[in-house]
């Protein structure tokens, strides 16, 4: 699956390629589930244009399934074994993925390659997000954008430490939510809930983020994830300065810059949590891979709690 042509969702197109050859260090993965996450959606609109992507690039980043063949220099023990893969900033969007073995993670038995594609790429973004933040015993935290991915397991490892508020767009995803440890719950303008909070958690971005810079409390942090809704406004950081006397930081966060070391430690942990019934995933729907259109479709549209799954 390819993006043909910048924008809509319809501009993805089905093509032929040749079947892919694992190079030293890599393998190939036969995926049994890709994860639809949102920098695919941002990518396919043409948001990130500037970071060099253009047409004919393969969105995905993660699948899961068995590894099918193996590169020079790679342990052919890997053979067979059911994996989680990280494929950069795209290439997941396919019948055999390539991925450099540094880049899998072995799935613990009772864990579904639809499970792990929910939590594998999103849940270590949501731990190092609370990290930078510093959050403490106590504090509050509102999870901006809590309905996808990284907003679901954020708010539950938010919940372990003190009051979780969450931001979402119907009662309906409200509910689901303090099902998962939110106490609050308020609209996506921000309106209802507590008057500040100590920690925010923002996968949305977009032209209303200065307007939660108000909602923090003295010494408050938000830290900022994902650019769902687009960049916010380039002066922004004016809120921080005219807010001076109360100390607010305004931070972001890219797996890019965590240590390869500390990230395979926090997905192998929550794995296996995970598998335990720990920390629950949501897969919000299962796709043919032809359909990504629709799955874009759908995350344009907001109609997604959890994660969309593509299957080929």
């Amino acid at each position: 699956m390819i993006i043909e042509e910048f924008g809509a969702p319809d501009g993805l197109r089905v093509v032929d390629r040749p079947e892919p050859v694992a190079g030293p260090g890599q393998v190939v993965v036969g995926p049994e589930a890709i994860g639809v996450g949102g920098v695919d959606a941002v990518i396919r609109r043409g948001t990130l244009a500037g970071y060099g992507f253009t047409t004919g690039h393969v969105p995905g980043s993660e699948v899961a399934g068995p590894v099918v063949a193996v590169g020079d220099g790679v342990d052919a023990a890997w053979l067979g074994r059911r994996v989680w893969a990280f494929t950069g900033t795209g290439g997941g969007y396919v019948e055999r993925a390539v991925a450099a073995v540094e880049d899998l993670e072995p799935l613990p038995a009772g864990l579904s390659a639809q499970d792990a594609v929910a939590l594998g790429g999103s849940g270590p973004v949501a731990h190092f997000a609370l990290d930078r933040a510093r959050l403490a015993p106590g504090e509050s935290v509102l999870v901006r954008g809590a309905a996808g991915s990284i907003g679901i397991t954020a708010v539950q490892l938010a919940a372990v430490v003190g009051e979780v508020a969450v931001t979402t767009s119907s009662p309906a995803r409200g509910d689901r939510l303090r099902g998962l440890g939110a106490t609050h719950v308020l609209d996506r303008d921000g309106r209802g809930g507590p008057a500040g909070f100590d920690v925010i958690v923002d996968v949305v971005a977009g032209p209303d983020l200065p307007d939660f810079l108000d909602r923090l409390n003295p010494n408050g942090r938000m830290v900022a994830v994902g650019v769902v809704a687009g960049p916010p406004p380039a002066d922004f950081g004016m809120r921080l300065i005219a807010a001076l006397r109360r100390s607010l930081s305004f931070a972001t966060l890219s797996l890019d810059t965590v240590p390869r070391a500390d990230t395979v430690a926090v997905r192998a942990a929550q794995f296996a949590a995970a598998a335990r019934g720990e920390l629950r995933t949501v897969v919000h729907d299962v796709l043919p891979l032809e359909k990504a259109a629709l799955a874009h479709a759908r995350m344009d549209a907001g109609e997604v709690f959890g994660r969309i799954v593509l299957t080929p």
